[in-house]
Formats: C-alpha cells, sequence, structure tokens
C-alpha cells in the first residue's frame, strides 16, 4: 500500500506559489523542494509531521501535522495544510485549512483560508483568529475575523467576539458574545470602540449583542 501511495503521488502534479514573488509553478508531487523560476527562491515542499517539541521556523507549501505528543512552539509557521492535535503555541499561517482536534490554551496567531474546529476539540485563543470561514463543531473561545462566513453546527459552542460576512447557527450550536455582520474586511483599528468625535457621522450598520444568539 505504502509503494502504490508513493507511486500515485510521483504521477500528480500541483501547483505551487513562490513565498517571495508569488509566482505560480506547477511541480511535480513526489518532489521535496524547487527553484523559483522567476526569483530563484528556494521553495520547500515538504510535509512536516511534529511528533515532539519543536520550535525551528517552518515555511513549506506541504502539510504541518502536528500529533497528540507533538509541540509546537516556533514563533513562525507558514503552510498549505495545517492538523493540530497537539500543541501550539507559536504562529500559524495556512493557505489552506486548518483543523483544530486538540483541547487547551492557543497562544500564537493564527490565520488561514478556513478553519474547522472539530468535535471534542475545546480551545481558547488568546489572540485574534483571522479566517476566510470557519466551522465549530466543538467548543471555542476567542476573537474571530472572518472574510466569509461563521458556522456553527449541531451542539457546537462559540464564546466571544466575530466580525463577519455572515453567521449561521444550527439547531442545538449556541453563541456568547459580540457580534459584527457584514463586514468581515474590517481592520484592527475599526474594530476598536471608540469616543465619537464631534460631528462625527454615525456609522452605516454594526451590530452588538452582549446575550446568546439562539440557534437558527
Amino acid at each position: 500500500m505504502q509503494r502504490f501511495d508513493a507511486l500515485w503521488k510521483g504521477k500528480r502534479t500541483r501547483v505551487i506559489e513562490c513565498f517571495d514573488c508569488h509566482r505560480k509553478q506547477e511541480v511535480s508531487g513526489a518532489a521535496t523542494s524547487t527553484i523559483c523560476p522567476s526569483c530563484s527562491a528556494h521553495i520547500d515542499l515538504s510535509d512536516y509531521k511534529i511528533t515532539t517539541s519543536f520550535s525551528r521556523s517552518i515555511r513549506t507549501t506541504g502539510e504541518v501535522h502536528v500529533t497528540g505528543k507533538g509541540d509546537l512552539s516556533s514563533s513562525s509557521v507558514c503552510c498549505r495544510r495545517a492538523v493540530i492535535e497537539g500543541r501550539l503555541r507559536g504562529n500559524l499561517d495556512s493557505a489552506g485549512p486548518i483543523i483544530i482536534y486538540t483541547s487547551g490554551k492557543i497562544l500564537g496567531r493564527l490565520s488561514a483560508s478556513e478553519m474547522v474546529i472539530e468535535k471534542r476539540a475545546e480551545v481558547q485563543f488568546f489572540r485574534r483568529v483571522r479566517v476566510g470561514s470557519i466551522e465549530i463543531r466543538g467548543r471555542m473561545s476567542g476573537e474571530i475575523v472572518a472574510d466569509g462566513m461563521v458556522t456553527i453546527r449541531k451542539n457546537g459552542t462559540l464564546e466571544g467576539t466575530v466580525t463577519a460576512k455572515a453567521i449561521n447557527v444550527e439547531k442545538g450550536g449556541a453563541f456568547s458574545g459580540q457580534l459584527i455582520i457584514g463586514k468581515g474586511g474590517l481592520q484592527q483599528a475599526e474594530l476598536l470602540p471608540t469616543e465619537k468625535a464631534a460631528g462625527a457621522k454615525e456609522p452605516e450598520k454594526a451590530i452588538g449583542l452582549a446575550r446568546p444568539l439562539p440557534a437558527t
């Protein structure tokens, strides 16, 4: 089976993007590194499986998998996809999804095109989470800024501050905190509450909730 997987991967190709000049190119699925034909930068294509303490920086177009016994504390990790089952204390930026199975406190800054908080996961984020979309099947607390949809599934729980284009709470799910809808692209400075200056115009639209949002 392993030989079959290696053979299948070797025949596949994928498109990757240079971290420095953002030029896209097609590479073999079996390759572990390449050189950007535009700026000559080295591009790591490897997958990383973290099984113990790990604190070095990672910049790869592959996957980063933190196992149940893994402890990732690097200040800078960039990848194509990430799966978190163990401890995450550093910063993590993913061009694709971040899947979280772990429970506990996450101290680093996370950003991804999409994120999933899986069932049985109970996570507390100490820094803002920036995503394209997020799906919550377990329990989460923290601040979310989403360019798209925030979805809370049945039995999912979210507590904190949410700024997003839209939110969907399924029957059996729960949300408690502050909600700003329709402005997923707001910058941090725009999110901070300030006193209205004399003669200042009223904002076009903002919704603030200090009570639980009923499931729909």
